[in-house]
């Protein structure tokens, strides 16, 4: 990570950066954001499996193409891979293009401690948080707590920012 991971680091969390050996772990992931959404179509579990592959490849395809300068890091806890953070630095804003963390993390204060911590490195560089989040995401009211406030409405996403705080 390019910056301090003063929060993070009560959750003895480490980063790394993402590989290719990590594509399982991360389609898992992926899959764990939308299992209860698809088993709701009635699709045989083949099926839903099969889709959420497929729906994960054409996730990573477009986050490789549309944000290839984001810096794509795996969370580690203890060295269990348990999440994703992918951000790049714009020229007035950190953006975070995806956080996502597996469901037994999820709740805890770990991603809390995270976002702490992107937003310190942001608040020292003079720089806003932006991030779209799913209207309907249990972790909309972590983003208030943390000071996010909704800048754009995109149909099912909103786009969220947090403003520079002074240091």
């Amino acid at each position: 990570m390019a910056f301090a991971l003063r929060s993070a680091a009560r959750f003895e969390l480490t980063f790394r950066l993402v590989d290719d050996q990590d594509l399982p772990f991360l389609a898992r992931l992926y899959a764990s954001t939308r299992q209860e959404e698809v088993a709701r179509t009635g699709w045989p579990p083949e099926l839903q499996q099969a889709f959420l592959q497929q729906q994960h490849e054409a996730q990573h395809a477009h986050y490789k193409v549309a944000f290839a300068n984001a810096e794509w890091s795996i969370v580690e806890r203890a060295g269990q891979a348990i999440g994703r953070l992918y951000w790049y630095e714009g020229e007035t804003d950190l953006h975070i293009v995806d956080i996502t963390l597996l469901p037994e993390f999820r709740g805890g204060g770990v991603g809390g401690a995270i976002l702490t911590d992107v937003l310190a490195h942001a608040d020292r560089r003079g720089k806003g948080v932006t991030i779209h989040v799913e209207k309907n995401n249990p972790a909309r009211t972590l983003y208030d707590r943390l000071g996010f406030e909704v800048i754009e409405d995109r149909g099912l996403y909103d786009l969220l920012r947090a403003t520079p705080r002074p240091t």
